[in-house]
């Protein structure tokens, strides 16, 4: 079975604005079809559909995308470039321009998390951040 699963983001006449701007922060990203209602669009080597539905439905954060993020510098510039025209929230979400949620995350929080001593302040740490700070989490 040959299948393959990808999410189709409902925007309000703005699909190619936003596949141009994921594009233009993911490697490996680009814009595959572009038509008045669909386009569809590559991140990372992942499909996407971004469909001009019209203003009916909003996103939420109900859904995210999450970015695992090996180094401080990826937090930083997805962090950077997600947040530009978006707002930030607490615990490595935001919400881009589009008001697409994005969660972007330290890949190491998985093993801080998993040290039973260390999770309860390593939670704490990350309860007063907004974006994620990989040292501050080693410190905690």
């Amino acid at each position: 079975m040959t299948n393959q699963i990808h999410p189709c983001l409902w925007f309000d006449g703005q699909a190619k604005e936003a596949a141009d701007f994921y594009c233009s922060i993911f490697e490996n990203s680009k814009v595959t079809v572009d038509t008045p209602l669909v386009v569809n669009f590559e991140l990372n080597g992942k499909k996407f559909m971004g469909l001009n539905g019209g203003p009916l439905f909003k996103f939420n954060e109900a859904i995210s995308f999450v970015i695992d993020c090996e180094t401080q510098e990826e937090i930083d510039y997805y962090w950077d470039k997600l947040t530009e025209g978006g707002e930030e929230s607490q615990c490595g979400w935001l919400k881009d321009k589009f008001g697409v949620s994005w969660q972007v995350v330290p890949t190491i929080l998985g093993k801080l998390m998993s040290d039973a001593e260390k999770a309860p302040r390593v939670i704490q740490a990350f309860m007063q951040m907004k974006k994620f700070d990989i040292e501050k989490l080693k410190q905690a």
